[in-house]
């Protein structure tokens, strides 16, 4: 796919182009194994992650507290996530920020993504270690030194490919500064936001100031429209669907009225919308640009219930996460005490759930355990592993450096290392 509208080419999936350094992602297997990463039993210590995975340790040799990811929920997502995009004729640079992790990155480039988001400086230099040549930024870039690294890596690489965004006329002005004597301009997509929502320009006057100002710059180049339509809503009541739409439409007409060549929006709550309502521009020669990064590994609670492949049917996503703790006490009847807590699992999006005990539920969260409530007679003894289901990724992998990856039958697959 190809588009050309406003002095911007998006390369598209049928180019035979690496996107990411496969062999620096491959040599992730040599790492040595050590006290770094807690999921890691210490009899795997001294052992590279390809050694340790060649005995095909299982899960139950794994210490608790514990999150895993399910290879084939993962494989289904990403192919799901590809296949629908390719329906819609959105291009997809998924958000990174999710999962940090290269090798989960790879997945989603080789499946067709065109690129990978990512939030803020530090994760676009992870991004740069591991080779990623197309890198948007879903956010404003103003810190001096960051740019100058910037335009370093632009000066370096002729292939390498990166869009950031504005929302104010003083970004523009900082970012000119410390890009002063940089050869080649740095790509921006004007920000549009919305009263209550997250950054972006609130009124649509202002925004298209903010556009004529990057056109004046000689550091930058125009190349879009972008923003993100999930901080409007939380849920999918009729209220909160119509504030999506209406923020999606002004988007549309202010990426229309500057000639913008990327529309970009979508998180993985709402991309439904993004492509029944910017999907269209397309045709108009624009490259529609989804940022949906959650649905890699989907959840148990929040996504389960807003995802538009659920709420729509067809192929729906499968959470790909689990947490596993292990009872250290009882010491009250109807309450367990496990041995993982908000260090481990994310409880922003809602608390764990247990999966196989009808009845029982997660009251509360320590820092280091969990307060299972158990209905009466429940056979829980100290020592029993409980399986949890967990909501928000975004909040997930960063308490873990290393995550098994599981087939079938509880195997151990793949490690994942993540860098946060």
């Amino acid at each position: 796919m190809a588009a050309r509208r406003g002095g911007y080419v998006a390369t598209g999936q049928t180019e035979v182009v690496a996107v990411i350094d496969g062999p620096a992602v491959d040599r992730l297997r040599d790492e040595r194994l050590d006290w770094r990463f807690k999921a890691v039993p210490a009899d795997a210590w001294g052992a590279t992650v390809g050694e340790y995975l060649a005995t095909k340790p299982a899960r139950g040799d794994l210490g608790t507290p514990l999150l895993t990811l399910d290879a084939d929920a993962l494989d289904h997502n990403v192919s799901t996530m590809a296949d629908w995009c390719a329906r819609s004729g959105l291009a997809h640079a998924p958000h990174g920020k999710t999962t940090m992790a290269p090798a989960l990155w790879r997945k989603q480039l080789d499946a067709g993504a065109w690129g990978i988001t990512l939030a803020n400086a530090a994760q676009v230099r992870v991004g740069r270690a591991f080779g990623v040549r197309r890198i948007m930024l879903a956010n404003a870039l103003v810190d001096p030194g960051a740019l100058r690294w910037l335009g370093a890596q632009l000066d370096a690489d002729p292939g390498f490919e990166f869009v950031s965004w504005v929302d104010s006329t003083r970004t523009v002005d900082l970012m000119t500064e410390a890009l002063r004597g940089v050869g080649r301009p740095v790509d921006v997509c004007v920000e549009l936001g919305a009263p209550g929502g997250r950054t972006g320009c609130r009124d649509d006057d202002e925004a298209v100031a903010v556009a004529r100002a990057v056109r004046q710059s000689p550091a930058l180049r125009l190349v879009g429209a972008a923003g993100y339509e999930g901080a409007l809503a939380h849920d999918t009541s009729p209220e909160g669907l119509a504030a999506v739409d209406t923020y999606l439409k002004r988007l549309g007409r202010f990426a229309g009225a500057i000639d913008a060549g990327l529309v970009s929006a979508g998180g993985s709550a709402y991309f439904d919308q993004v492509g029944d309502i910017l999907g269209p521009l397309v045709a108009t020669g624009a490259t529609v640009l989804l940022r949906s990064g959650a649905y890699i590994t989907h959840d148990d609670l929040f996504l389960q219930g807003v995802s538009p492949l659920t709420r729509r049917g067809g192929a729906a996503f499968r959470p790909a996460a689990r947490g596993w703790a292990r009872v250290v006490s009882r010491p009250e009847p109807g309450l367990a005490l496990l041995d993982g807590g908000k260090r481990d699992f994310p409880y922003d999006e809602g608390l764990p759930v247990p999966l196989d005990l009808p009845g029982a539920h997660v009251s509360a969260l320590n820092d280091q355990h969990s307060f299972l409530r158990l209905p009466a007679g429940a056979a829980l003894a100290v020592g029993d592993v409980v399986r949890l289901g967990l909501s928000h990724p975004c909040t997930m992998f960063d308490k873990w450096t290393l995550i098994p990856v599981l087939d079938a039958e509880d195997t151990v697959v793949d490690l994942v290392r993540t860098y946060f």
